[in-house]
């Protein structure tokens, strides 16, 4: 099919504005997928995306749609995740098309995701094409949309197509609306063959598979290809499209989006954003590819059977290769042995991330505490990036910490603002200004530090706000904060597993937390043991492991009390005794316990 008749377009949106069942209805209106075999959220593949709901992985399709026009077109379709955490998915996907469909919930509006990935999609210069869905929902406002669309958006109302996904309403008005508005595929007349890496995975049997968009000319097995980032060449074994199952095809010509199989083995030697050009004639320049992305939050994997730090390993190389956004490397822990330090976007892909090694490669691992960089300034003026506690130079050694900030626009009802205001500051944020978005909805705009939303404000954001709360950031400057470190301390030495960078105002209240919950979990020992967090030389707060008695007095039938005194004495003589050299053995699972709270 000649590139005329292709179209290369994905599907963006916020959380659960219907991407995954709109595309469900598009691959059953084109015939992809026959009615028999259809599924709900047929292109989410993962067990944990039809779980949570949720889309992770872009998702390539290709479907053949005859148009009114007479003509058959080939439609590239990519499902894209709407949570923040995943964008650097969404503006993979974005590398690789012409045009975007843009949702919005005809109840919910415009939200936080929707402007990031409509501006996304701008900054790439693609078409966008509004669809204003779920308009069978009774508490639809058509009205509303569509002055947000023109106020927020600056797109004009009347480019606005209504649809339903779960209802079939408006499907063919978006396939007629992507071949009338969306571009057919550019850089096609470039002399020399030039294919996109947008997403590749590891297969057992067949080595890396690289999932990519073919810009200009053609690749067919048996061509032997080259990386153009490194200079490696390979033969290609097979080439084929998704429909939504790889099916292999003769050859992937200008405009096609599908995979590539070759001799490549190795999960490091290919890179997402890379282009793959023929040896025989290799290009010239290379396709604009991706900016790298910077991890934000960091914390520490270990396996929980030292036995199975290789297959740990394995595991995180195939999944960097299948997730460019994350990124690891080797660390030991006194407490926990050794393991690796691991980059992410934020707490959702370190969670997505941990169930899936647990799954896909059926390792059980524990995390350390979520971490974020902190920037060190010696007194040399010399800047240290500091990602683990345990890292933190003396306080003697360094001027200042500077600490991440994020700029967050949050969406809330109305009613819930005092409510976030108190959050906000309770997070040491500041609320820059607010914006109303219609009667019942404002947008706050607010500087957060990045470590204080790591763990529960975005529970919390959708707890008080019944759901109807959302959030987009993006990454702000480095500010200066009153930082320390804090360790926690069993019977006098520190355990590095609990070590945390945290702001002096809150180390009290966090260090007593931290020792209340090991006193409760760490198993009764044979002498009294002080679990106790320290910043520097100074304890800031203790409680004590429970301890165990063995009853000496047991044989001692009647008699004179100062036999049984005799006893106790000995015994307390003993467990100072005890004490001076004892160690405290701390079974992992209290770590685990601990960690998982």
């Amino acid at each position: 099919m000649d590139v005329p008749l292709t179209r290369n377009f994905c599907i963006i949106a916020h959380v659960d504005h219907g991407k995954t069942t709109l595309s469900d209805r598009l691959l059953e209106y084109t015939n992809t997928v026959q009615q028999r075999v259809m599924t709900d959220q047929h292109l989410d593949s993962m067990d944990l995306e039809k779980e949570r709901g949720i889309t992770i992985k872009s998702h390539p399709v290709t479907m053949h749609y005859p148009a009114k026009d007479g003509k058959t077109y080939k439609l590239n379709l990519m499902d894209t995740p709407g949570h923040v955490d995943f964008s650097y998915e969404v503006s993979r996907s974005l590398a690789a098309c012409e045009g975007a469909v843009l949702l919005i919930d005809a109840a919910q509006g415009v939200e936080a995701q929707t402007v990031a990935n409509a501006h996304l999609a701008f900054s790439q210069h693609l078409k966008i094409i509004p669809v204003i869905n779920k308009i069978d929902l009774p508490s639809a406002n058509l009205e509303l949309c569509m002055k947000q669309l023109e106020d927020i958006l600056t797109i004009p109302a009347e480019e606005a197509i209504l649809a339903s996904g779960k209802s079939g309403i408006g499907i063919q008005d978006i396939l007629e609306a992507v071949i009338a508005r969306v571009p057919p595929p550019r850089w096609a007349d470039y002399p020399q063959t030039r294919t996109l890496v947008f997403d590749s995975l590891y297969d057992a049997y067949r080595g890396v598979i690289a999932y990519s968009r073919v810009f200009s000319g053609a690749v067919k097995a048996g061509d032997i290809m080259q990386l153009m980032s490194t200079g490696q060449k390979s033969e290609v074994k097979e080439v084929g499209v998704f429909t939504p199952k790889m099916v292999k095809t003769d050859v992937l010509s200008a405009g096609d989006v599908g995979y590539i199989v070759s001799n490549i083995k190795d999960t490091a030697d290919i890179k997402t954003g890379d282009t793959i050009t023929l040896a025989r004639q290799p290009a010239g320049d290379m396709l604009p590819g991706y900016k790298e992305v910077r991890p934000m939050v960091f914390c520490g994997l270990y396996p929980l059977e030292s036995s199975d730090y290789e297959k740990l390993k394995a595991a995180l190389g195939r999944l960097r290769l299948n997730d460019s956004a994350f990124v690891y490397s080797s660390e030991s822990s006194v407490a926990l042995g050794f393991g690796f330090r691991c980059g992410f976007l934020g707490l959702l892909h370190m969670e997505i991330t941990q169930e899936r090694i647990r799954r896909e490669h059926d390792v059980d691992i524990i995390s350390t505490y979520p971490s974020v960089v902190y920037h060190v300034v010696k007194h040399n003026g010399e800047v240290m990036e500091v990602d683990n506690p345990i890292n933190l130079p003396d306080p003697g050694t360094f001027i200042e910490i500077r600490e991440p900030t994020i700029k967050a626009a949050i969406h809330i009802p109305n009613d819930c603002m005092g409510d976030i205001l108190s959050i906000i500051m309770e997070k040491r944020g500041v609320c820059e200004h607010t914006d109303t978005l219609d009667a019942n909805r404002v947008m706050l705009t607010c500087i957060l530090p990045l470590n204080e939303i790591l763990v529960d404000f975005n529970d919390r954001l959708k707890s008080i706000t019944h759901g109807y709360g959302s959030m987009d950031y993006e990454l702000g400057e480095y500010r200066a904060s009153d930082l320390v470190k804090m360790d926690i301390m069993i019977n006098g030495d520190p355990v590095d597993a609990f070590a945390s960078i945290v702001h002096r105002e809150k180390a009290e209240g966090k260090g007593r937390e931290l020792c209340e919950k090991l006193a409760e979990i760490i198993p009764p020992q044979m002498f009294k043991v002080a679990i106790q967090a320290a910043i520097g030389g100074k304890i800031i707060a203790r409680d004590n492991v429970r301890e165990m008695r063995k009853d000496v007095t047991a044989k001692c039938y009647g008699g004179d009390i100062s036999r049984k005194r005799k006893l106790l004495d000995k015994q307390k003589e003993g467990k100072k005794k005890m004490k001076q050299i004892g160690r405290v053995s701390i079974p992992p699972d209290a770590f685990i316990q601990v960690l998982k709270n």
